[in-house]
């Protein structure tokens, strides 16, 4: 990723400001004041890995630089990221639909957002994310979500939704073993 920021503005280093923004998400940060309090509060295990020559970022500092990032580039390193992190994940990596709640616009007509993820379960974290425009465009996203990740031997599960055809076979070639599992009151999935 390129650093947007130019003179005063790039006291801290970048790649820094993201290791910290990125460990203090992991730990429940929600926001820029979140990862300076992490920061500040974390900085003899910080410097552990990291120089931090002009001491720990301010919030302002986390602020200004997420306001500046161009948004399609973060989420591309981002993903290539977490494709390299999943490589050598093992178990099941559970993949499902959901609409945000209260992400509907009715003023201006807007339907709420569906994103498809992908749990792996003995990580505890979501190693993919993907927005669809609607439910019925979870089945496209399905094949995309996997193509991002690098899961060999993984079981990958899905609901009844995502048991098509064209998502099995891909499956099935690049290592992984889809399993359908099955969400209603009665009935096996197969």
């Amino acid at each position: 990723m390129d650093d947007p920021r130019s003179g005063n503005a790039a006291l801290h280093d970048f790649h820094e400001i993201l290791a910290i923004a990125m460990c203090a998400v992991l730990c429940g940060a929600q926001g820029s004041v979140d990862m300076a309090l992490f920061a500040k509060s974390k900085e003899p295990f910080l410097r552990g890995f990291l120089k931090l020559e002009k001491g720990v970022p301010s919030h302002d500092t986390f602020s200004r630089l997420f306001r500046m990032l161009d948004p399609e580039q973060f989420r591309a390193a981002f993903q290539r990221f977490m494709a390299d992190f999943s490589e050598p994940c093992e178990g099941v990596v559970a993949i499902d639909g959901k609409v945000l709640r209260r992400s509907f616009d009715s003023a201006s007509g807007k339907s709420p957002l569906h994103m498809v993820s992908a749990w792996g379960c003995e990580q505890r974290l979501v190693l993919a994310q993907i927005a669809t425009d609607a439910k019925s465009n979870e089945i496209t996203a399905v094949p995309k979500l996997l193509a991002t990740l690098k899961l060999k031997g993984t079981i990958v599960t899905t609901d009844a939704l995502n048991c098509q055809r064209a998502i099995a076979p891909a499956d099935r070639r690049s290592g992984r073993r889809l399993r359908p599992r099955s969400e209603g009151k009665s009935g096996n999935a197969s």
